[in-house]
């Protein structure tokens, strides 16, 4: 298996050519660098305007191997052949190497480049990534994966100095400017396109990168705003690469492989999700959750961007108006902040009527509050990052028990508070710095008993529990927060200023008809029931289908469905003939309220006879977040169309597949009338879409079928 590494961007604060210069003072050894034993040139061009410098080394470099591992290789170092392709026309310096020792066994490509930041011409940017493929090596091929990681985080820690010492090296001689190279006089200028050296690619830079300057002003998740503050905006950070600066300031200290899974994540949804993107503190979360399992991750990410899209979680923060009942009665509010800079929240569940906040605003109120504190935790966290110079990515709970009693284990009580725990896992990962339970009476081993199978590992690991006064001495609440901040009722010095519970009137109780709740989904709670999107499952030989009647040419049509589980093919055709408004409806065996497909188009009508193909196929797979749209050519009845999509007997696999053939979507679909697009409908049939075979396959199809175009929302 092939590891790839690719390490964030980095920045030097000096002009490119003064950069080149200290770069070749490496170079025959390097004194800094104890593994570097020297290379040999192998061949060098240069051409005659002296504009490009090609020169291929062979470098010697010691292993720091077990001496075992050495013997029975036999070798005391290896080579490595390293190509530097210097372009001082374009300024740019293309660096790759590759393993000639043991070739046959191990195969390691490393690929470095030095170029001009693009926000500021007297600044260098230095990108680097690497592949492993370890075939075999002796019975040695975890020791050998091991050294090479090794290897690879020591150069990138050295790379960075060693540039800095020989760029002061040359301040002490005096050299702090360097000219940009520039046409000998009388010399032609090449055209453009046209090749400037042999073995040199014309490699411009396409992506646009974080400097920590502009990266402020982005990552700064201001107090109140929505969540939106999650999100990148694809129109301003589209294509970026996590610079090294950025990533220590605003994200933490990162290993090698912690920072190339970031990258790998982040470019993953940069491709597949091409509406809004979470930002890097909001990724690094899931991996965290996931211990940094790629793959593992992505799919938790995933379902909680659909979580989040199919409940309108990112306005929430604005459109949430918290019931009186709660601000009266529910004891809780943030409070300051810890001594590591988290916002602090105070949650005084002992005074709490657990029973009539539940009667008075019913499982999903509970889960809209305790939803709507997460989110103004994260943007708090945001701000405090932004403030104090360092991350600060989670939040401190202090759980103030006193007065909690059997009465508080209430049993549909527990169960509301198990499902919001469960979708808080789920959804807010490694969003709890710390929780501090306080005053913990004799009945709480009951409570824990219940709720901690729910909680996940790492989180209860942050979990500090307190008996009694036991918070008060030496190891108690003052090893977290300042003194000055401690609230009064916990013997601080500090007023708490959130509401103190007690009784909820009966008066304030929902009616029965308010609290019915039992056509709730269980993995999608109806705390938005105004939602725009829909979900299906779709079954083998039972595609979902949605009818879409056009009355005019020149509408429409628009779609954006996330695949939340397994894969499928979608594609949008147009009935020739009527169609029953009748569908027929398959429900699921296992679906949660019977959630099945709803198929319009019969066994019986053909493809050319009956129906016309206006959207070819295009396979989605599991997580991938599709926007598009087509604008019809004529009116009548057009479908919507998910069929189930076996990946193995697509790849002609003799597998026996465990899957249940079943597939799950998410979508939400409009029709916009042809008058709203007047004047904008050539806009509409040319943009490119992210989603890039379907467009293609719509562009070339358009003509013969319905003349219609295909594009992203934007």
């Amino acid at each position: 298996m092939v590891q790839k590494y690719q390490s964030p961007l980095r920045v030097y604060k000096h002009p490119f050519e003064l950069v080149m210069a200290a770069y070749e003072k490496r170079f025959p050894t390097c004194k800094m660098i104890p593994v570097f034993l020297g290379s040999d040139t192998l061949s060098e061009y240069k051409s005659d305007d002296g504009a490009i410098h090609v020169i291929e080394r062979r470098c010697r470099l010691n292993v720091d191997a077990p001496y075992l591992l050495k013997k029975i290789a036999g070798v005391e170092h290896v080579n490595f052949i390293q190509k530097n392709s210097l372009d001082l026309r374009s300024r740019v310096l293309v660096i790759n190497a590759y393993n000639e020792s043991f070739s046959s066994k191990v195969t390691i490509n490393e690929n470095c480049k030095y170029s001009v930041h693009p926000d500021n011409p007297n600044w260098t940017c230095f990108e680097q990534d690497a592949s492993l493929d370890i075939k075999s090596f002796f019975g040695f091929e975890s020791t050998v994966e091991k050294l090479a990681m090794k290897q690879y985080t020591t150069n990138i820690k050295k790379g960075k100095q060693v540039i800095e010492y020989f760029l002061n090296e040359l301040e002490e001689e005096g050299i702090t400017f360097i000219p940009i190279w520039t046409e000998p006089a009388g010399q032609a200028v090449p055209s453009v396109g046209e090749s400037t050296t042999q073995g040199v690619e014309d490699e411009q830079t396409t992506s646009h990168h974080k400097s920590e300057g502009s990266k402020e002003s982005d990552t700064s998740l201001e107090l109140g705003a929505t969540a939106s503050a999650l999100t990148k905006e694809d129109s301003k950070d589209g294509g970026e690469i996590l610079e090294e600066e950025y990533i220590e300031r605003y994200l933490g200290k990162l290993s090698p492989l912690q920072e190339t899974r970031l990258i790998q994540l982040n470019n993953w949804l940069q491709e597949t999700h091409k509406g809004k993107v979470p930002r890097d503190a909001h990724i690094l979360r899931f991996l965290k959750a996931r211990d940094f399992n790629l793959e593992k991750a992505r799919e938790m990410l995933c379902h909680s961007l659909a979580w989040r899209k199919l409940h309108r979680v990112d306005k929430l923060l604005h459109s949430y108006k918290q019931p009186e009942v709660l601000q009266q009665y529910f004891a809780g509010g943030w409070h300051h902040h810890d001594k590591a800079g988290r916002p602090t929240y105070i949650l005084r569940l002992g005074l709490m009527d657990v029973k009539g906040l539940y009667k008075s605003v019913g499982e999903e109120g509970l889960l809209r509050q305790v939803i709507s504190i997460n989110e103004e935790g994260l943007a708090r966290a945001g701000a405090s990052t932004k403030a104090r110079g360092h991350p600060v990515s989670a939040c401190t709970c202090i759980v103030d028990l006193e007065g909690l009693s059997m009465r508080h284990l209430w049993r549909p009580g527990i169960s509301a508070l198990l499902r919001i725990i469960e979708i808080c896992e789920a959804n807010y990962p490694e969003t709890m710095g710390q929780l501090l339970i306080v005053r913990a009476p004799r009945v709480f081993p009951v409570l824990w008993t219940l709720i901690s199978p729910f909680i996940d590992d790492n989180t209860r690991k942050k979990f500090m529990i307190y008996g009694g006064n036991d918070y008060q001495g030496p190891g108690g609440l003052i090893e977290f927060v300042d003194q000055q901040y401690i609230p009064d009722f916990l013997g601080g010095e500090c007023y708490c200023n959130i509401p103190e519970g007690g009784m909820v009137p009966k008066s304030m109780y929902m009616s029965h008809d308010e609290d019915s709740d039992k056509d709730r989904s269980p993995d999608m709670p109806k705390m938005c029931e105004d939602s725009l999107y829909h979900t299906a499952h779709v079954v083998k030989d039972f595609p979902q289908e949605v009818l879409i009647q056009v009355p005019q040419k020149g509408s429409v049509i628009t779609w954006d469905f996330d695949i939340l589980k397994g894969d499928v093919t979608f594609s949008v055709l147009r009935s020739r003939t009527g169609l029953t408004t009748d569908p027929h409806e398959h429900h699921v065996h296992g679906a949660v309220g019977g959630i099945g497909s709803k198929q319009y188009i019969a066994k019986h009508m053909l493809v050319g006879v009956d129906i016309s193909i206006v959207e070819p196929p295009h396979v989605c797979r599991d997580g991938d977040s599709i926007q598009g749209s087509h604008v019809t050519s004529q009116a009548g009845a057009y479908i919507l169309q998910w069929k189930y999509f076996d990946s193995a007997k697509a790849s002609h696999s003799f597998d026996f597949s465990l899957s249940t053939h079943k597939s799950k979507v998410m979508y939400y679909t409009e029709l916009l009338r042809s008058e709203d697009f007047r004047g904008s409908m050539s806009s509409l049939q040319s943009c490119q879409s992210s989603f890039s075979s379907l467009s293609i396959a719509t562009n070339q199809s358009g003509a013969n079928s319905s003349g219609g175009g295909s594009c992203p929302s934007r």
